[in-house]
């Protein structure tokens, strides 16, 4: 016993001798020493995916940072002869362009048009490639597969104004494709102003944004896919689990967390409609004077009002509007997803 309350005390002096060593600022020095030349020797041996990484930090910086100096525009009454120091010289006005916005005749009907665009794509869009990657992992012959795969997401590369073109050859008037395919037959007497009816161009601005968006974010669900474990279909199939049993209770839970982070994503950006094809370019290319009433969103009215009349404070003041609504948004819906899956984008 005493051997073992020496040896323990003994033990207890070495514990105490290294703490005091570690706490020594020469010990601590050139651990410090010591550990900046590892760092230095780790940048030096990662210097080529360093640079390409500061690059983008400083592109990052000049076109998404330091362009936020133009937000005091929205509370300014600026004018472009002022040039860039006009943003921070220029007469303050507070909130005078957000309450001009709000008493705008036009404010409800393009707040109605941008939340209806948006919801219904997010609606109507989001499902289908999640819908889509579900069969594609079922099919087991796999160049069909990969040639479906490749087909479905080269829209995504397609200009807008290439996707207008092929709109307007396929629905316009009396030249397009479809109505001059139904006249024909016999279905319809006159042409369906598929371009010039405002009813039509919710459904329309949907449908293209579908055909162009599916694939692109089926290749992100196809790839969480691949990511389940292999054993799980293997224990659900000698449990007796059909086709529609194991996706069902294996492949959705196991892309959970993947749905939820681009369904954050898409609700952030719900305004503008990023991740299910842009408004703007589709309001812009397809709205014209006959289907105002339903194609004049807040980007499109926000870019007539600053470009082309040059009224810039009141465009940021839109601009700014709708950032800070995309900024609630994708906060809400990011910790709403925390507190009901567990899963969430930060």
């Amino acid at each position: 016993m005493a051997a073992v309350s020496n040896y323990c005390g003994f033990g207890k002096e070495r514990k105490a001798l290294s703490a005091e060593l570690k706490q020594s600022p020469l010990i601590t020095a050139s651990s410090q020493s010591a550990s900046s030349g590892s760092v230095w020797r780790r940048l030096k041996k990662e210097k080529y995916p360093q640079i390409f990484v500061w690059i983008g930090i400083l592109l990052l910086v000049i076109f998404h940072f330091l362009p936020l100096f133009g937000i005091l525009m929205a509370f300014k009454d600026y004018s472009v002869t002022d040039g860039i120091r006009g943003i921070f010289t220029s007469p303050w006005v507070g909130f005078k362009y957000f309450e001009e916005f709000y008493n705008d005749y036009q404010f409800h009907n393009i707040v109605r048009n941008t939340l209806a665009l948006s919801l219904l794509k997010l609606v109507f869009t989001f499902p289908v490639p999640i819908l889509f990657a579900l069969m594609l992992n079922e099919v087991r012959i796999h160049w069909f597969k990969r040639a479906v795969q490749t087909v479905s997401y080269l829209p995504h590369f397609i200009s807008w104004v290439v996707v207008y073109g092929f709109i307007v050859v396929f629905l316009s008037g009396e030249s397009g494709m479809v109505n001059h395919f139904l006249m024909s037959v016999g279905i319809i007497d006159e042409p369906i102003g598929f371009l010039t009816n405002p009813d039509h161009f919710w459904g329309l601005a949907v449908g293209s944004a579908i055909w162009k968006e599916m694939g692109w974010w089926t290749i992100i669900f196809l790839a969480a896919v691949s990511g389940i474990d292999p054993s799980l279909y293997e224990a659900a199939q000698i449990d007796g689990a059909g086709r529609l049993s194991r996706i069902w209770h294996v492949t959705l839970p196991g892309i959970k967390g993947t749905i939820v982070v681009v369904l954050i994503l898409a609700l952030g950006s719900l305004l503008g409609g990023g991740l299910v094809g842009s408004n703007f370019e589709q309001a812009f290319l397809l709205g014209n004077p006959l289907n105002a009433d339903k194609s004049e969103i807040l980007q499109t009215y926000a870019f007539r009002m600053g470009l082309a009349q040059g009224r810039y404070s009141f465009a940021t003041a839109i601009d700014l509007i709708q950032s800070v609504i995309s900024i609630v948004l994708i906060l809400s819906s990011n910790f709403i997803a925390k507190k009901t899956t567990q899963s969430g984008l930060f």
